[in-house]
């Protein structure tokens, strides 16, 4: 009988595994502060959800150019000195957002302009760790590390949101939010320091530069399996991600109290990530499925329908509940997709998929706050709610038509 708890066996068997697994479980509750500081100050100040939306815009854009450049840098450089460096560069950005809070400058530009920063270094950093995972757990372990490692998001995700709301409310500001964020930065820092260099196996990028990363898209073309696992999770982002209004939600839910407000907007933000965090602590079932693309297609099913069913509901509790049955949908499919992409790519390109795979993952829903702002301000905030949560269905459906091997993906053979 499968087991229902989380295999913590990587966490057992790797000290630099776990090290790294703590320093992203609080960097992420930092990061996650921050996210939910920068969206309400930028709406307080232009009271604007298309406003709120584009910072999407600012983190999507360096995003794509340096996760795909990133990733190259990845298949031929120590994985563990990029780790680093971009690690430092973030809690950097993370001091300039604490030193324009408490100056008062009420800039957004520069606002935009240093979560787009912000964005450029998660872009390099997050193929150089994810490319190292495979190496400091081996293939057995793959479904449990990334289990493991969602359960470490979703930990950032439910109580970063939930303590930067918290946090906000009391002191009046989002100075304080920005503060913890440089704190927890330190973690990654000391967990990337401590690691070994990682190079990559192989046979490396004989080429560099925009010509390698090529040779990485080319190497995608015919992998249908590994271009389904990109595809899904662009129809579930883009289509399916409200974050961007949660600001405008929680404003109308308590338009006389903006300290609840502001609690509002935390506890919406949460709500997917405990609902992850939930489906990671009970994931040990995760480890025995083979039809690992047929699990991610229903999963992104259940998220679609979630978010749909959401958008009709005023009610804070259950507008919350529904939030958390979707985070727990998408956790499911991020570890499969994570597992399809590690399983099924030669460690020579793994760096270059993962850039890849970062721009999807994190550009995604950077492009559905864009979407959703926009389809806000021109139909109202229930309408692109809905819309997009049916839309993502849709879409679905219809590239499992175009490739419906994907369904029958079978993870004792990966195939990519």
């Amino acid at each position: 009988m499968p087991r229902l708890l989380a295999d913590l066996t990587p966490l057992r068997v790797s000290a630099d595994y776990r090290r790294i697994w703590a320093a992203l479980s609080i960097s992420n509750v930092g990061q996650q502060m921050t996210a939910v500081a920068v969206g309400i100050q930028v709406y307080s100040i232009t009271h604007s959800s298309f406003a709120v939306g584009l910072v999407g815009l600012f983190q999507l854009v360096p995003l794509i150019g340096f996760g795909l450049y990133g990733g190259m840098l990845s298949d031929v450089h120590d994985r563990r000195l990029l780790g680093l460096i971009t690690a430092a560069g973030l809690m950097a950005c993370s001091v300039v957002l604490y030193a324009q809070s408490v100056a008062g400058l009420g800039s957004v530009a520069l606002l935009y302009g240093v979560v787009a920063v912000q964005s450029a270094f998660f872009a390099v950093g997050n193929p150089a760790r994810a490319s190292i995972i495979p190496r400091l757990v081996g293939a057995e372990l793959l479904p449990a590390a990334n289990a493991l490692g969602s359960l470490a998001w979703s930990i950032g995700f439910t109580l970063g949101p939930l303590l930067g709301g918290v946090v906000i409310a009391a002191t009046g500001g989002v100075s304080a939010a920005y503060a913890v964020d440089v704190v927890a930065f330190t973690s990654v820092v000391y967990a990337m320091w401590r690691l070994r260099p990682i190079r990559p196996e192989g046979t490396t990028a004989t080429r560099a530069g925009w010509a390698a990363v090529k040779d990485g898209i080319t190497f995608l073309r015919g992998r249908k399996n590994l271009q389904m696992s990109f595809y899904v999770d662009m129809a579930a982002m883009v289509f399916g991600m409200p974050r961007a209004l949660f600001p405008a939600i929680a404003a109308a839910m308590y338009p006389h109290d903006l300290r609840m407000a502001a609690t509002a907007v935390g506890l919406l933000s949460a709500a997917p990530a405990l609902g992850a965090a939930v489906s990671s602590v009970f994931s040990g079932p995760l480890g025995h499925v083979r039809r690992q693309g047929l699990a991610v297609v229903l999963a992104v099913f259940a998220w679609g329908l979630s978010i749909a069913v959401f958008g009709l509901v005023p009610w804070l509790p259950l507008a919350c509940g529904l939030l958390a049955i979707a985070g727990a949908a998408d956790n499911v499919s991020a570890v499969f997709r994570t597992t399809i992409l590690q399983a099924a790519t030669p460690d020579e390109f793994r760096g270059r998929l993962q850039g890849i795979f970062t721009v999807v993952v994190a550009g995604g829903p950077r492009l559905g706050d864009v979407e959703s702002g926009t389809v806000a301000a021109l139909a109202g905030e229930t309408f692109a709610i809905v819309s997009g949560g049916i839309a993502c269905i849709i879409v679905t459906a219809g590239l499992v038509a175009a490739m419906p091997a994907f369904l029958k993906y079978d993870a004792r053979h990966p195939v990519p």
